[in-house]
């Protein structure tokens, strides 16, 4: 994921791939907590990657951390001391509003319903489904 010049990534192999090694091997608590902590490590090391990157392109100096990841203190931590290093600011919601996309998705809703854009409650659901493609 780190090799891709972008700025776009999934975890989604990644997490199939821990999860078969924990069908496979994880037979004992240190085995399974060790797939966990290298399962977290590879999650923070991309995210950190990709954050660099994003700031190095846009010039930006602060840095929105949000959605579930962002509850992660492994991740706040180190986005804080590169946010330092860089001297910028990275900004977080308490840990407990810290959930999945809903925030996001949320915010999406409120400025297509203040723009006008209606959608039938018949919707398809589609996993990577981008924004700019739903219905109006």
């Amino acid at each position: 994921m780190t090799d891709r010049p972008g700025l776009d990534f999934s975890f989604s192999g990644l997490k199939t791939f821990a999860a078969n090694t924990i069908r496979s091997n994880g037979d004992d608590e240190q085995t399974r907590a060790d797939i966990a902590r290298a399962f977290e490590d590879a999650v923070v090391d991309t995210l950190m990657i990709k954050c660099r990157r994003a700031l190095e392109q846009t010039g930006f100096k602060r840095l929105v951390m949000a959605g579930g990841v962002s509850a992660n203190r492994t991740l706040r931590a180190k986005l804080a001391e590169m946010m330092q290093k860089r001297g910028g600011e990275v900004f977080y919601a308490r840990p407990e509003f810290c959930t999945d996309n809903g925030a996001m998705i949320a915010y999406a809703g409120m400025v297509r319903l203040q723009t006008g854009a209606k959608a039938e409650l018949g919707v398809t659901v589609r996993p990577r489904w981008p924004l700019a493609e739903l219905p109006s």
